[in-house]
């Protein structure tokens, strides 16, 4: 399911490198055996676990919405309805959330995504010059500021964690 990493990197570095946007690649062996992926990034790149988010998918009002929240909180679905103008969001199962994004699970990168779709970024990441993401594959995340990675997403920002 997953789009392998090509020798031109990963959909998202593509598209970050294809958009003139700055970013810093960060790679560490990942263990599939953790209970939290996104606590496991933070601490093998040695950052604070509110810098690092994770990326989630949801079905709001029957379309797929991209959540990204810290990995130290949840995405609150009524949140992410209200900033996106819907009345009901539930997680997307994680086989549609891999069919429509084109990533494995724990690997979901809001960026390169297969199709654009409806994204927000936890106002939280606005206090932080730069924030880690998922590049694409489990193991490999992307800094980035958190203004580019709202302009090359289309995200607009709201507060969607607890």
């Amino acid at each position: 399911m997953a789009r392998k990493q090509s020798a031109g990197g990963t959909p998202a570095t593509v598209a970050l490198t294809k958009a003139a946007v700055h970013f810093v690649l960060h790679a560490y062996d990942h263990d599939p055996r953790v209970e939290s992926y996104g606590l496991e990034a933070a601490e093998a790149l040695g950052v604070d676990p509110d810098r690092v988010f994770k990326t989630l998918m949801a079905s709001l009002d029957g379309r797929l919405v991209v959540g990204i929240v810290p990995v130290t909180s949840q995405l609150d679905l009524k949140a992410l309805a209200r900033a996106l103008d819907g009345s009901k969001a539930v997680m997307a199962e994680v086989a549609v959330a891999e069919r429509a994004t084109g990533y494995v699970a724990g690997g979901i990168s809001p960026i390169g995504q297969k199709r654009a779709h409806p994204t927000v970024l936890d106002e939280s990441a606005l206090d932080h010059p730069t924030i880690f993401v998922s590049g694409g594959q489990r193991g490999l995340d992307v800094e980035l500021s958190p203004a580019d990675l709202m302009a090359v997403t289309s995200a607009t920002s709201a507060p969607i964690g607890r």
